[in-house]
């Protein structure tokens, strides 16, 4: 098991679901996490649980769309811990519920925001912070970041550009001790989810039988694989990785 003691890392997105399994993921494994969502309700939750694991966590709200708001969550998370080490840019958001494409601008708009523009505000900060001493970036695309999804053209757009946004990066950073890389989910039990399939006919079960594996993965499955790149996959660079059930490789 990777031992992360003596490390400070960053998760956004980590008022529920993949982020929140990541930071604790993190905190168990002994490092100090600053949690960070949009949420502060779902933030310092988060941070409860992980205390009361004995863990050592400190929440910092942020809308990392916000460019001030992602400097000052940088800024807040050094103030508090003195560094980084391993960031998380997880914060990310699904609103496509139409089973046809939705071209509204403004729904555009919103997405690549916060799925986009907030993965690169983010990038931006933490490789600022980390070119003096190295660390990690570990950004949450999809499998969406490799292939379209139909009644998606926004969602999938941003993800693509998550992708882009890792490979271009990690390949620049990589020599200066900075290893940046993605994971590209598919199905996970995360509320995002619940809230895409309420309407439709079948539910999880269908979205599960789509999967070859049979089912959706559990939050866990991620920050496992996130935690992995962040620690033990010392020669990874510039890779999204897929965690899709097999759904790729049909």
């Amino acid at each position: 098991m990777q031992d992360f003691a003596g490390k400070v890392a960053l998760v956004t997105g980590a008022g529920g679901g993949i982020g929140r399994a990541t930071a604790e993921a993190f905190a168990k494994r002994g490092a100090k996490v600053v949690v960070s969502d949009i949420s502060e309700t779902g933030g310092r939750d988060t941070v409860s649980r992980i205390e009361a694991a004995g863990g050592t966590a400190h929440f910092i709200a942020c809308n990392v769309a916000d460019e001030g708001q992602v400097d000052a969550l940088i800024a807040g998370a050094v103030e508090r811990f003195g560094r980084i080490d391993h960031a998380v840019n997880n914060a990310g958001v699904d609103p496509e519920l139409s089973f046809d494409p939705d071209w509204a601008i403004d729904k555009f708009d919103t997405i690549m925001a916060v799925n986009a523009r907030g993965v690169f505000l983010c990038m931006r900060a933490q490789i600022a912070q980390m070119e003096e001493h190295g660390g990690t970036i570990v950004n949450t695309g999809s499998f969406a970041s490799y292939a379209g999804v139909p009644n998606k053209p926004s969602y999938s757009a941003s993800k693509h550009a998550v992708l882009g946004l890792t490979k271009s990066a990690g390949l620049y950073y990589a020599r200066r001790g900075i290893r940046i890389n993605a994971v590209c989910p598919g199905g996970v039990r995360t509320a995002i989810m619940d809230d895409n399939i309420v309407n439709l006919d079948g539910g999880e079960k269908l979205v599960a039988e789509n999967h070859p594996i049979g089912r959706v993965a559990e939050p866990e499955e991620i920050a496992d694989a996130i935690l992995w790149l962040s620690g033990s996959g010392t020669f990874v660079v510039g890779h999204g990785l897929l965690i899709d059930g097999g759904l790729a490789a049909g």
